[in-house]
């Protein structure tokens, strides 16, 4: 079972238990969070449910494990023929959450 969620402007692929990464947002260890645009989701694996009804009732519980700075990264600049160099750093901050429960308001 995997659903395919819009947050703060990304897609992720989530299953039920798994651990990523969002951008950061201002929660605490142990908040938990609902997502609730899910764009796809799908039980089975195979065929995916795109009925917006059931979508708009679709929702994904997630709980904030920790806050953190990613991997630097570089980026170089250089001129030719005047010398210019410069070397910049950047670090993106990071949200972990872990999908408790995917839950999907359907009738059947």
């Amino acid at each position: 079972m995997y659903a395919i969620v819009k947050f703060k402007g990304k897609q992720y692929k989530i299953k039920e238990g798994e651990e990523f990464n969002v951008d950061k947002i201002d929660a605490k260890k142990g908040d938990k969070i609902i997502l609730d645009d899910i764009l796809l989701f799908s039980p089975d694996d195979k065929e995916p449910l795109l009925n917006e009804e059931d979508l708009k009732k679709a929702k994904v519980t997630c709980e904030v494990l920790k806050q953190g700075k990613g991997k630097k990264l570089y980026s170089f600049k250089t001129k030719a023929k005047t010398n210019y160099k410069k070397k910049i750093g950047f670090r993106g901050s990071f949200t972990r959450l872990k999908v408790l429960k995917i839950e999907v308001g359907r009738e059947e």
